[in-house]
C-alpha cells in the first residue's frame, strides 16, 4: 500500500485533531442532509400506522315522540379484510421504500465527508509539496548567485533562478488558498460553523485496497423504487376494491313507551351500504393509476441510472488505480534524476536550465501522484456505496 507523507505545515498545527472515521462520524450525527430522510422515514411509519388504525364507533343518542322515545345506537365501520390487507401491506411497502432511501442516504452523507476529507488531505499534500517546492527552489538561487561571485556562473543563471524561485512561491500561496477553502468545505459538512480553519487532519493520503467485496442483492437505490413501485400497485388494488368501502353495522337499543304497549328495551340492529349512483370510484382510481405509472418510470430510471453509475465509478477506480501504480516508479526516478541534476550543476558539469527542468519534472509528477491517489481513494469509497445493497445495508 502506497502512503505519501510530508512535514505538516507549521500553520496547520493547530485546532482539535480530526481523523476520516470521526469526519464521517460527525457528518452523520449533525449534517443536515440526514434530517429530511429521517423525516420522509418517520413520515412513512407515521402512514404505516394509519393504515393499520381501526375507526372509532359513533354512539348516537336520539328522542322522538313516538313511541319508543328513546334512541340509543352505536355505529362500527366494517373494514373489510381484503380491504384493510391491502391498505397495510401497501403502508409497508411505503415504509420499505423510506427504509432503503435512509440507509442510502446515509451512505452519501458519509461518501461527501469522505470525499471531502480525502480532497482535504490532497490540498494539503500540495501545500506540503508546493513549500518544499519553494524552499528548494530559493536554495538553488542562492547556489547560483554564489557560483556567480565566484565567477563559475552568469547573471542568466541567477535571473532564471529568481524566475523560478517566484513561481513556486507564488504557486505555494495558491495552494494554501486552495488547502483553507478545502478545510472550510469540511467543517460544512461535518457540521461545524467556524469562518476559519480550526481541524488538522490526522489520516495520510494512501492507495486504496484493490479489492471490492462482491455483494448479493439489489442496490438500494433500485431496492428503494421496487418497494415504491409496489405501493403504488397496491395502492391501484385497494382504490379498484373500495367502492363499498364506507361500510358500516348499525347496533343499539329503543325505550321508554308511555303508552305501556312496548315495555323493556327493544334491540335495534342494521347496517349501512355505499351505493354508487353518482361515484364508482373512478377518479381515484385514476390517481392511483397514474402514481403507479410514476413510480414505474422512477424505477426504470433508478436502474439505468444506478447500473451506468456503477460501470462508470468502477472504470474510474481501475484507471486510477493502475496511474497511482505507474506513479509510485515515476516518483522515484524523477527524484534520482533531480538529485543528478542538482549535483550536476553543483560541480558544473551541467547547466542550470537543465537541473530547474528536472526540478520541475519532479515536482509535476509528484502533484499527479497525489491527484491520482485522491482519485483513487474518492471512487473506490463512491463504488462502495453504489454497489450497497439491501443485505449488506446496515
Amino acid at each position: 500500500m502506497a502512503c505519501l507523507t510530508v512535514a505538516v505545515p507549521a500553520s496547520a498545527q493547530q485546532g482539535p485533531a480530526l481523523t476520516r472515521q470521526a469526519a464521517i462520524a460527525s457528518a452523520i450525527e449533525r449534517g443536515g442532509r440526514l434530517r429530511l430522510a429521517v423525516a420522509d422515514t418517520a413520515t412513512a411509519f407515521a402512514q404505516w400506522r394509519v393504515a393499520k388504525t381501526f375507526e372509532n364507533p359513533i354512539l348516537s343518542a336520539q328522542y322522538t315522540k313516538s313511541t319508543p322515545q328513546y334512541h340509543f345506537t352505536v355505529d362500527v365501520p366494517f373494514d373489510y379484510p381484503w380491504l384493510r390487507g391491502t391498505r397495510v401491506a401497501a403502508a409497508e411497502a411505503t415504509r420499505t421504500a423510506a427504509r432503503y432511501r435512509y440507509a442510502f442516504e446515509r451512505a452519501a452523507v458519509a461518501l461527501d465527508a469522505d470525499t471531502t476529507y480525502t480532497r482535504a488531505i490532497a490540498a494539503q499534500e500540495k501545500l506540503r509539496l508546493s513549500r518544499r517546492n519553494a524552499a528548494d527552489s530559493d536554495s538553488l538561487r542562492r547556489i547560483a548567485v554564489a557560483r556567480r561571485e565566484a565567477g563559475d556562473a552568469s547573471d542568466l543563471d541567477v535571473e532564471l533562478a529568481t524566475v523560478s524561485a517566484g513561481q513556486q512561491a507564488n504557486a505555494a500561496a495558491a495552494d494554501s488558498l486552495t488547502w483553507i477553502s478545502a478545510l472550510l468545505d469540511l467543517q460544512t459538512v461535518i457540521g461545524h460553523a467556524e469562518t476559519e480553519p480550526m481541524v488538522v487532519l490526522t489520516d495520510s493520503l494512501v492507495a486504496p485496497s484493490d479489492s471490492i467485496v462482491a455483494r448479493t442483492g439489489q442496490p438500494l437505490p433500485i431496492a428503494a423504487a421496487e418497494a415504491a413501485l409496489q405501493s403504488a400497485s397496491l395502492g391501484v388494488r385497494l382504490q379498484r376494491r373500495s367502492l363499498f368501502a364506507s361500510t358500516a353495522l348499525t347496533t343499539g337499543i329503543e325505550m321508554h313507551d308511555p303508552t305501556g304497549d312496548e315495555p323493556g328495551v327493544l334491540p335495534v340492529i342494521g347496517f349501512s351500504i355505499p351505493f354508487p349512483l353518482f361515484n364508482r370510484n373512478g377518479a381515484q382510481i385514476a390517481v392511483a393509476e397514474a402514481e403507479q405509472f410514476r413510480a414505474q418510470a422512477e424505477r426504470d430510471v433508478a436502474v439505468l441510472e444506478t447500473r451506468a453509475a456503477i460501470a462508470r465509478t468502477d472504470r474510474e477506480r481501475s484507471i486510477a488505480l493502475a496511474n497511482v501504480a505507474r506513479d509510485q516508479t515515476l516518483v522515484a526516478s524523477a527524484g534520482r534524476v533531480a538529485a543528478l541534476s542538482l549535483t550536476a550543476y553543483r560541480e558544473g558539469a551541467a547547466p542550470l536550465a537543465t537541473a530547474i527542468e528536472a526540478q520541475r519534472n519532479s515536482r509535476e509528477i509528484l502533484a499527479q501522484y497525489i491527484d491520482h491517489l485522491a482519485a483513487a481513494w474518492i471512487a473506490t469509497a463512491a463504488l462502495r456505496v453504489r454497489t450497497l445493497t439491501v443485505e449488506s445495508s446496515p
